[in-house]
Formats: C-alpha cells, structure tokens, sequence
C-alpha cells in the first residue's frame, strides 16, 4: 500500500469530533447575553442599556434578547433573578435554619450563611452591584423580588426577633431591632468594598475574616437584643 493510500486510510479511521447538541448552543448563547447584560446593566443601569449593545458585546445575533428573554425588560427580570440565586434567596435560607430548634440558633445560622456569601469572591460580581442599583432605585421588576424574597426574609427576621425579646411580631420594638441586626448586611451588600477596606483596613473583609465577623455580628445582635427585651420589661413594670 502507497503512503498516500495508508494515510486515507488512517484519516478515514479517525471520526469528526461530534456537534454539540442544537439546545447546548441555544444555551450558551442565552447565557452568554444573560452574562453580559448583568455586566452591563451593573455597569450603566438598566435604563441606560440597549438591547443592540449587549447583543454586539456578547457576540450575538442583534435580535438575540428578543428571541430568547421577549424583551430588554424581560431581560433585565432574567438578570435580577440570576443576580438574586448568586448571592442568597429564600431557599437558602429556609435550608439554614431547617432542623434548628430555637430562635437564638436559627439566628446564627442566618448570620453565617450571610457573611460567608458577602464576604466570598462572588461578592465582587455584577449580580451584587445589580441588586444595589435596584434596591436604590426599584424597578417594576422589584415587585416580584419583594414577594418571593425581601418580604419573606423580613417575615422570617421578626419572628426570630419576637421570640428571642419575647414581645409581638408587630411590636414597633421588634421591627426596630430586625432592621439593627439587618443594617450591617446591607452596608456590606451595597457599600463599596474598596472604601470599607481603606476605612477599616484590620477588618478583613474576605473570606478570612468570616468566622471572626460573623461571630461578632451575632454577640453584638444578641446584646441589642437583650438590652430591647430589658427596656421592655421596665415598660411593663
């Protein structure tokens, strides 16, 4: 056999590599545009966006969001509810205190899970700094965040609250203490990490510093809290 022959040989043994499946590509492409336009929209807003720019910046077809969020709207819910499952939703939540048996657990157990998430890497993406801009400036995506995940979540802090000051859910007492305990979170959710680093530089605000912060958070809580259920109690008498 020539060499000519014994290499057509050989090259016909060897099979192309196999296509990706036509549902992986739509895949990565949607992914893609949804990557991008959480980029984007951390970066300039969701009212400052095209549709065409994040297309172009994805490398995708410009009709792209249309065909697979329905809108730059329908986008920007797709982006919120990405951003949402990458930091902590409800589902965490619930999995965290399931199987605890008092409020003073339950309540560590939160602080845990909500420093450990904010203080990971993940913590510098764009899915922290969408939440941010619509916190600060809901949108009408923000109605359905607020029901399935803020409005739960404060739900969940009250009764905590109320159990461990042994006073109403809906004591004005209660309330105020659930946003002391919340307010730390929300400055490490929204404030600009490089400014809290050179402000409190010893702090570490890494996944180093986790365990400390989160153990510091909860005895600072629990103090408040039974400083509250004191001054209640003197109210009684």
């Amino acid at each position: 056999m020539s060499h000519d022959a014994a290499s057509r040989t050989a090259s016909s043994r060897i099979k192309a590599p196999p296509k990706a499946p036509a549902a992986d590509a739509r895949r990565s492409t949607r992914d893609r545009v949804l990557e991008t336009a959480g980029e984007t929209f951390a970066e300039k807003g969701a009212d400052r966006t095209t549709s065409k720019e994040i297309c172009v910046k994805a490398g995708a077809n410009v009709a792209a969001v249309n065909y697979y969020f329905g809108s730059i709207e329908g986008l920007y819910t797709a982006v919120l509810d990405e951003a949402q499952r990458r930091f902590i939703t409800f589902d965490d939540i619930a999995a965290a205190v399931a199987g605890k048996t008092d409020a003073k657990t339950k309540l560590r157990a939160l602080i845990d899970l909500a420093v450990a998430r904010l203080l990971a890497p993940a913590s510098s993406s764009w899915a922290f700094r969408v939440i941010a801009r619509e916190m600060a400036a809901p949108s009408p995506a923000f109605r359905t965040l607020r029901q399935r995940e803020i409005l739960p979540r404060a739900l969940l802090m009250k009764s905590l609250v109320a159990e461990i000051v042994k006073l109403p859910p809906e004591h004005p007492a209660v309330a105020r203490a659930a946003l002391s305990i919340i307010a730390p979170f929300a400055m490490l959710s929204f404030a600009d990490r490089s400014i809290l680093d050179r402000a409190f530089p010893s702090l570490a605000l890494d996944a180093r510093g986790s365990a400390a912060l989160a153990d510091h958070l909860y005895r600072y809580a629990m103090a408040g809290l039974a400083e509250v259920r004191r001054h209640a109690m003197r109210k009684k008498g």
